[in-house]
């Protein structure tokens, strides 16, 4: 009799939970309607910075890029949210009419043939079921150390090779892996990839310490990476193990969100600046956090505030050499400063000259480089940076034309 008062209330469970699906509903995609919103004020905005003067073309040009690139992905991620056809009226009764109907038959079976009494009996023998395939994870290895042989100087390659290698000991990253992520780390020092299984390799030697580093500025540099919640989640991980701050700012609540929506474009300019104030704050008190440091300069970076930016990087950099990518933007940041035509400053060219040496094609380092040599009268220097940017600008290019007339500028007596 317990059995069967169990299994009714079971059934009337299930059949009470069901209710919700027998229900049609439809929900309008508020969340893309409230980023549409966000993003118009954000442009809307632009243009009247652009109109009053107080933002430059070229910066409202990159302005509007930017935000009509996030615009577009929001379309991207509310077109594939809402493509899903509707259940047919027989996809949507068919889940709950089993739900119901194999309790009660399962209840009906047993009724005729259940003995609660009886001893429990063997499973038979017979042949187990095939096993669910998996990776073949020899065959991965193989791959990747061919390739890795194949193309000894291809970062991708090196970092593949550790990963295989790391997944082949199920997840620790051995010595033989280490020296293919370290080789990687010499030919691209900014892989995501090598520097996250750089971090797990220390986090494993228990030096806790330098992992959480390593990840907080891989975090710095990749907020808005599809990589960045699982990085920031073994980041708390490995503080949790070690008790220590994972030294993360918090993650915006969804309230919050929805209040920074609500706020008009000076309200929520001024919110941010709140916010990206209390960063400064904090690092008052902790001046050792280079990644809070380098958060910094991209907010300060952001807002256009670049002495401010200017600042931030020249701390994180005290603290532990930025790379390459990090000097681009804290150079990038030095120029926004200059007048039409007025050479780099000397701290400005300090700057360059570092991303010069670490990306010896770099645009920004050539153009600013040609212009400070030209200016302290080495001609032939600034022929020799500018002729290489020449090269590397496609035919079109609109300022081919300034460029070479600067040139016959250098080749003149």
């Amino acid at each position: 009799m317990l059995e069967l008062l169990l299994a009714l209330l079971a059934t009337a469970t299930v059949g009470i939970l069901l209710i919700p699906l027998l229900r049609s509903s439809t929900a309008a995609n508020t969340r893309f309607d409230g980023e549409l919103g966000i993003y118009r004020d954000q442009l809307a905005e632009i243009e009247r910075e652009r109109a009053a003067g107080s933002l430059a073309e070229t910066e409202a040009a990159a302005a509007r890029t930017e935000v009509e690139r996030r615009i577009l992905a929001a379309g991207e991620r509310a077109t594939a949210a809402s493509s899903a056809q509707p259940p047919s009226v027989l996809h949507k009764l068919l889940p709950p009419v089993l739900a119901i109907a194999i309790p009660l038959l399962a209840l009906g079976i047993y009724l005729q043939l259940g003995h609660p009494g009886l001893p429990s009996a063997p499973f038979a023998s017979g042949p187990r079921p095939p096993a669910q395939p998996q990776v073949d994870v020899a065959r991965l290895v193989a791959d990747a150390r061919t390739r890795a042989e194949a193309q000894p100087d291809d970062a991708d390659a090196q970092s593949a090779l550790g990963e295989a290698l790391t997944l082949e000991a199920d997840g620790t990253v051995t010595e033989p892996a280490l020296q293919a992520f370290n080789k990687a780390l010499r030919l691209n020092p900014g892989d995501p990839r090598t520097l996250y299984y750089l971090g797990l390799h220390e986090a494993q030697s228990g030096d806790s310490a330098a992992a959480l580093a390593r990840w907080r500025d891989l975090l710095a540099k990749n907020p808005d990476a599809p990589f960045a919640p699982m990085l920031r989640a073994e980041i708390e991980r490995v503080a949790r193990s070690a008790g220590v701050d994972p030294g993360l700012p918090p993650a915006p609540s969804r309230e919050q969100q929805e209040a920074m929506a609500k706020l008009s474009p000076a309200e929520r300019q001024q919110a941010i600046r709140g916010m990206v104030e209390g960063l400064a704050e904090r690092l008052k008190d902790n001046p050792q956090d280079r990644a809070g440091w380098l958060r910094l300069a991209n907010a300060w970076k952001v807002l256009g505030e670049n002495a401010s930016a200017i600042d931030a990087y020249a701390h994180a950099d005290a603290l532990a050499p930025v790379d390459a990518r990090q000097l681009a933007d804290w150079a990038e940041v030095f120029v926004r400063q200059l007048k039409p035509g007025e050479p780099p400053s000397l701290p400005a060219v300090a700057v360059l000259e570092r991303l010069e040496k670490a990306e010896p094609r770099n645009a920004l380092a050539l153009f600013y480089l040609g212009a400070a040599s030209f200016a302290s009268g080495d001609k032939p220097a600034a022929a020799r940076r500018w002729k290489a940017l020449l090269s590397l600008l496609p035919a079109d290019a609109p300022i081919r034309d300034m460029l070479e007339q600067r040139i016959r500028e250098t080749e003149a007596k």
